[in-house]
């Protein structure tokens, strides 16, 4: 079951790409956060997913701190990083257990491999506060996050 809106955030710290600690609560009171939560690095919807946000990165204000995470490896994720030169952190949550948190992981019936750590696409916008105002889970991966609606509650913060 996904966060609802107007729940604390739950918190966490994961290793980015740099494989430097990324901490939620660190940037309470500084800064608003997009999470987005996305299966695999290098797959064709997760990087146009990444380009998008990229590309319009200066639309989720600067105050705002725009965070990717999948299940991938900080290694993996530094490659995909610097061949796609996104200007944003990605995390790696390994164990998928910040995914299970948010309400973003796919349990075993994901592919017929029978894949157990894999996160779902999503978003979610949490405020200075570390509260939850918006969240977006989607169970198609080949879907994307509502950007326009990402920005608008973003804009109202």
């Amino acid at each position: 079951m996904s966060l609802a809106i107007g729940q604390p955030a739950p918190d966490f710290t994961l290793y980015d790409d740099e494989k430097k600690p990324f901490t939620l609560s660190d940037l309470r009171g500084e800064k608003n956060v997009v999470l987005l939560f996305f299966p695999g690095a290098f797959t064709s919807v997760c990087t146009t997913e990444l380009n998008t946000v990229n590309n319009d990165l200066d639309a989720y204000g600067s105050d705002t701190q725009v965070v990717g995470i999948s299940t991938d490896s900080p290694f993996a994720l530094a490659e995909f990083r610097k061949v796609h030169g996104f200007r944003f952190p990605l995390l790696s949550d390994h164990d998928a257990e910040v995914c299970a948190a948010y309400g973003a992981k796919y349990d075993h019936d994901f592919t017929p491999m029978k894949l157990d750590r894999i996160a779902k696409r999503a978003a979610f916008v949490i405020d200075r506060d570390g509260v939850v105002r918006y969240a977006e889970v989607l169970e198609n991966a080949g879907e994307l996050p509502d950007f326009d609606a990402v920005k608008k509650v973003l804009s109202e913060l």
